[in-house]
Formats: structure tokens, sequence, C-alpha cells
């Protein structure tokens, strides 16, 4: 199995299970969370590394931004699901998403 095969359903409970506040999408094809922050320059900032990750991946997200609000969705297109790259850029925009705030 490489980082870009679909996980099974119990797969994805695990990797989910350790990143707080991400939820499978109604549909199962992806990953969701909304971040939110004080302000827009803190999710802004958040959103600038989340982006070096995810060009570090080669693996980019889906997301959605007004003012202090960023929602995000992970899935694997080539996959047709959710893939354990989409479990890392999760936890590298957690990191991402501490080091945002003051």
């Amino acid at each position: 199995m490489t980082t870009r095969d679909r996980l099974s359903p119990e797969d994805i409970s695990i990797g989910l299970a350790g990143l707080p506040g991400w939820a499978l999408s109604d549909d199962g094809l992806a990953i969701e969370k909304t971040y939110r922050f004080p302000s827009f320059v803190e999710a802004f900032g958040f959103m600038s590394q989340s982006a070096l990750a995810a060009e570090k991946l080669d693996h980019h997200p889906e997301w959605f931004n007004v003012y202090n609000r960023v929602e995000v969705k992970l899935t694997t297109h080539s996959a047709k699901g959710v893939t354990a790259l989409d479990l890392s850029l999760a936890a590298r925009m957690e990191k991402a998403a501490s080091a945002a705030k003051p």
C-alpha cells in the first residue's frame, strides 16, 4: 500500500481519532474541518503554512476562506477517496493552526 491508496473505513476512523475536529464527509470520500481564527491575519497565516506543507507533500487541499474562517476538504482524487496522504496533510494543518493562533 502507498500513501495514495484508498484507505478502508476502519483505517480512516483510526486516523481521524488523532485529528480533533476532523470528520468524514457525508459521501465518505473526504475528510473535512472548519477552522476559526481570531482574525483574517491568523487565518491567512494558517493557509500560508498549510500551503507550504501541501506543496512538500504534492497534495493540495480544497478550501474556502472568509475572513477568520477556513473550511478544508481533503481527498485524493486519483484514489477516489481518503488516503494516508490526506491524513498526513490534516496532521500538518493541525500544527499550522496551532502556530497561527496567538
